[in-house]
């Protein structure tokens, strides 16, 4: 029973790739450079979002992935940035986004004039790490308030991903952290990744994140 569980699963993941590749390559033709935003519930990818709709000229349009609600993208359409839900409640639950739903999404979206389409998946830093969902960059938001060890609890996110943003580090002086041990945790599990140190509310760092964009859209 265990070997056919794992057959199963390999042939889940086989499938959600060759659409991922279909889905990279069919971006990549239409010049849109697609993101891949994972995290913990609550990190800030939202928040990041909204203050990146008015630091980026070009058009940005975001796939929100939830259990339930709408919320995030009602969020995100009061920013001025358009979007499309996904919700996995009605499905079962899942805690990720899968290459083939967001396929599916694609097919509703008049994508002309987009530059820019960030997939905002489920708040979560186990599952989304393991499906991917077709998209150029992954990244992995970390906000301050998690602690320094997440990187070393949960490493295949952070192994996953091309740049981690740590988050919300206008708390820094109320809380009880190490930011260069944040930091080294995060180079422990991947070394090649890019750092970038950001607050959506004070606005900090993000100039970095917008030039680091701009820079891969390039």
């Amino acid at each position: 029973m265990e070997k056919k569980e794992i057959k199963v699963m390999e042939k889940i993941l086989s499938a959600n790739d060759r659409v991922a590749d279909e889905l990279r390559a069919e971006m990549k033709q239409k010049g849109i450079l697609s993101i891949n935003l994972m995290s913990s519930p609550g990190s800030g990818k939202t928040s990041i979002l909204e203050r990146t709709s008015g630091l980026i000229t070009e058009g940005i349009f975001a796939i929100e992935g939830d259990i339930q609600t709408t919320l995030d993208a009602e969020r995100l359409v009061s920013a001025g940035i358009a979007s499309y839900q996904i919700n996995t409640g009605p499905f079962g639950g899942d805690c990720h986004l899968e290459a083939g739903w967001i396929q599916n999404a694609l097919q509703e979206i008049d994508l002309s004039g987009i530059d820019y389409l960030f997939v905002e998946n489920i708040g979560n830093l186990v599952c989304p790490a393991e499906f991917d969902v077709g998209a150029h960059l992954n990244g992995v938001v970390l906000s301050v308030t998690e602690g320094e060890d997440k990187p070393l609890k949960y490493p295949l996110a952070f192994r996953n991903s091309q740049f981690c943003l740590i988050s919300k580090v206008d708390l820094l002086p109320y809380l009880d952290i190490n930011m260069q041990r944040m930091i080294n945790n995060v180079l422990k599990i991947n070394p090649e990744m890019e750092i970038i140190i950001l607050s959506s509310k004070t606005g900090e760092g993000m100039d970095e994140w917008v030039e680091f964009l701009e820079k891969r859209a390039r």
